[in-house]
């Protein structure tokens, strides 16, 4: 707990929300009145999903050891690529999950893969 009493807490809070409003709505208010994104926003906004995505994943995904073998040979790291190969290749989210994830299991947990004798 802290040593604030309610007020100075509540005056705290007060201080941080209301810029964190005032600057989010500001891009919704402007843009409201202005008459729409201009173009050379919208081609760069297109690649904020993919970039978010890629900052979320990746340091999950990737450790890094003493060599690059050994960062290239980790269980996540192999899963992940045959994942973004299918991503690539299907353009289906589903299916690079279950891919990934199979792959990521068939490695970690020794599964036998189906049809492989």
């Amino acid at each position: 707990m802290t040593t604030y009493d309610a007020l100075t807490t509540w005056a705290l809070i007060a201080a941080i929300a209301v810029p964190t409003f005032l600057v989010r709505f500001s891009f919704i208010g402007l843009l409201g009145r202005v008459g729409g994104v201009p173009d050379w926003a919208e081609r760069a906004l297109a690649f904020v999903p993919a970039a978010v995505l890629a900052a979320l994943v990746v340091p999950d995904v990737v450790t890094l050891h003493a060599t690059v073998a050994a960062t290239l040979a980790q269980e996540k790291v192999v899963a992940g690529v045959v994942a973004a190969g299918v991503a690539y290749y299907t353009e289906n989210v589903l299916a690079t999950i279950a891919v990934g994830m199979a792959v990521l299991w068939t490695i970690r947990f020794g599964l036998p893969l189906a049809g492989v004798a």
